[in-house]
């Protein structure tokens, strides 16, 4: 009995104190002319608050204790797993520390510059910090700016547009050759 109030004065505590930050979700929409919902960061789409799974009420007491940890972690580096956030935004934490964090909060377009560059966490070939502006996701590697994005697949899959385009015309002149042959030996036996 003891453990399931301890829970719920957490929860209630943490409920009461949750984090998003919707001005980051709203520059985002601004720059990119894109929908943009609390799912660019969070682990569910309508937030931390709230008892769905991915939000506050939902944790158990491991992932309330992680909750904790992760706001205190105040300095970049710390390697804290808040539990209603996703990857990119464990990685914001993570890069910038909950100090810098809360000073960026107050100017959402100094997000993007402070993330690293060399961050791609879907492997689409779009550092995150430009997936936040173009209000892309930054966990979803089929979801980017179309010209990035084929730009990218165009340069990682080089080889094999260059061997299937070989490949096609090799075969176009050996079937054009095929067809002459044909062709001269038909006439060679008309005459």
């Amino acid at each position: 009995m003891k453990a399931w109030i301890t829970t719920f004065l957490l929860m209630s505590l943490c409920v009461s104190v949750a984090e998003a930050y919707p001005e980051f979700q709203r520059y985002s929409k601004k720059v990119s002319g894109r929908a943009v919902n609390c799912a660019m960061c969070h682990k569910n789409s309508d937030g931390p608050e709230g008892i769905k799974p991915g939000q506050i009420g939902s944790l158990n007491d491991e992932e309330l204790k992680a909750l904790g940890v992760a706001r205190q972690a105040f300095n970049p580096g710390n390697h804290a797993r808040n539990p209603v956030l996703n990857d990119f935004g464990n990685a914001i934490l993570n890069q910038l520390g909950k100090k810098k964090l809360m000073v960026i909060r107050r100017y959402p377009e100094r997000l993007a510059p402070a993330l690293s560059k060399a961050s791609d966490l879907d492997g689409d070939g779009i550092p995150d910090a430009e997936e936040f502006l173009d209000g892309t996701h930054p966990l979803n590697p089929l979801n980017g700016h179309p010209w990035k994005l084929f730009k990218h697949n165009l340069a990682k899959n080089r080889f094999h547009l260059v061997m299937i385009i070989l490949a096609t015309g090799l075969g176009m002149y050996g079937l054009q050759n095929m067809l002459l042959f044909l062709m001269v030996r038909a006439r060679k036996e008309e005459d």
